[in-house]
């Protein structure tokens, strides 16, 4: 069963610039990780630094070898110098698919 996570986290503004690359490299990663078939973060719009997150993962087992990769670890290790805050995730379960 697919999965996606879907959610939030804020950064203070005028810490984005710094913290862009860091999100680059975190997502490139990501992107070639086995099982990852999205994966995205973009800034709202309305809300200078609120950051909406998006992921499309194949299964809970490739989730779960995602969370354990040498750049998620180095991704969070970044978050407090950037200020990262108010991290809202949240894993959806996809029972099927269909356009709209």
């Amino acid at each position: 069963m697919s999965l996606i996570v879907a959610g939030t986290v804020r950064v203070p503004p005028e810490n984005l610039p710094g913290l862009k690359p860091h999100i680059a490299a975190m997502m490139a990663a990501s992107r070639a990780e086995d099982g990852c078939e999205a994966y995205g973060y973009a800034e709202d719009v309305a809300e200078p630094g609120l950051i909406h997150v998006f992921e499309l993962w194949r299964d809970q087992a490739a989730l779960d070898a995602h969370f354990k990769t040498a750049h998620m670890a180095a991704w969070r290790a970044a978050w407090p110098s950037f200020g990262v805050s108010d991290r809202a995730l949240f894993a959806y379960e996809i029972a099927s698919q269909r356009s709209v």
